[in-house]
């Protein structure tokens, strides 16, 4: 009968509901671990150093700052480290880690490709030979530089991603193999047009060499002031994204017939990761793999669902750069190491363990 039908597919809904608000419940203790991990490396990040500040004096000085206090007298004696030199540091890695993780999301699943990552696939390049053009150019740039960074880096992130996606596109879906050469042609290409402008401007050499290699040495408020506003923009974007990702998850026929104007969206969302990537890339330098990584590794705690996992992956990313800046700076003391060689060393692996997972060889 017609009516049984209806009842046990309502009987069939309601536990597809229940078992989805199960899973999103469980979901909730990994967003507070997160943030709880956050927190403590932020801490961690700030007290570590040629002088090590106890964790509770870093809490107090903090708290003076923002009521105002200023001076070894008022504040106590660490603020003006705290303050002016680490917390600066570390609030930018936060920030560069959750664009990176955030962006690498986007772009896996727009191109439903897990290979996706905006250092893999070009994006990270077309970002760092934007961002060096405008360090090169700081000279007539006056004191606008900086504040130009972020634009030069989205426009060679957009170079790039244009190149890659219009390359590795067959029958017009992106193929895998095609998606990873034209990223391989694209970076190289990329980096090689990088290094003929660290030529050309030999007095801003060093900077530029270290820069391309990932870095937060010398960060301060300027920065994190000029980033901010592009960084909330990205994460606002994703965030609108997430619901539709969900759709575009079920394939792009599905996604058409169920109201998403699936190029417009794709178009949208490759303009958000790029974004952030360039974001990442402007304040931190060329750094790979984060991306790759840390959507991947925390879709195995929360699974597919993108509105956690995209505020997941922001924040398990943002903790994970400033771990490995830690690393950077207490492996080799007084060197300091520069941040992208530390992530490759952890993401090469991981990223031949996935080809190897995924049948490429």
């Amino acid at each position: 009968m017609p009516w049984r039908k209806c009842i046990v597919c309502c009987i069939h809904n309601t536990k597809l509901v229940k078992s989805d608000g199960l899973k999103r419940l469980k979901t909730v203790p990994v967003l507070v671990v997160s943030a709880a991990i956050l927190l403590a490396v932020i801490i961690i990040g700030v007290g570590l150093g040629a002088v090590q500040i106890p964790a509770t004096d870093i809490i107090k000085s903090i708290i003076n700052y923002l009521r105002g206090f200023r001076g070894a007298d008022q504040a106590g004696p660490w603020q003006t480290i705290i303050m002016q030199i680490r917390l600066p540091r570390v609030i930018l890695a936060a920030m560069a880690g959750s664009a990176l993780a955030t962006g690498g999301v986007c772009f896996q699943a727009v191109l439903r490709n897990p290979l996706a990552d905006p250092f893999v696939i070009g994006v990270s390049a077309g970002a760092g030979l934007g961002a060096a053009l405008g360090i090169a150019l700081s000279e007539w740039l006056g004191s606008t530089g900086i504040a130009l960074l972020p634009v030069f880096s989205f426009l060679g992130a957009l170079l790039a991603t244009a190149l890659v996606y219009g390359l590795s596109l067959k029958n017009r879906r992106v193929d895998v193999g095609r998606l990873l050469l034209a990223g391989v042609a694209v970076s190289s290409f990329l980096t090689a047009l990088m290094s003929m402008l660290i030529v050309w401007r030999q007095q801003d050499m060093q900077k530029l060499v270290f820069w391309m290699m990932g870095s937060f040495s010398g960060r301060g408020w300027e920065h994190v002031q000029v980033t901010l506003p592009y960084l909330a923009a990205g994460l606002i974007s994703a965030g609108l994204l997430a619901g539709r990702l969900n759709l575009l998850a079920l394939g792009e026929e599905r996604a058409f017939y169920l109201g998403l104007r699936v190029e417009v969206f794709k178009a949208w969302a490759l303009l958000t990761g790029s974004l952030l990537a360039a974001t990442a890339v402007s304040v931190s330098g060329v750094i790979g793999f984060v991306g790759l990584m840390i959507p991947h590794i925390v879709r195995l705690l929360v699974g597919p669902d993108h509105l956690i996992l995209l505020p997941a992956s922001a924040l398990v990313g943002a903790a994970f750069l400033i771990a490995a800046d830690i690393a950077a700076r207490i492996i080799m003391p007084p060197i300091e190491i520069p941040i992208g060689i530390l992530t490759a060393l952890s993401g090469t692996p991981f990223f031949l363990w996935l080809l190897r997972k995924r049948g490429q060889y």
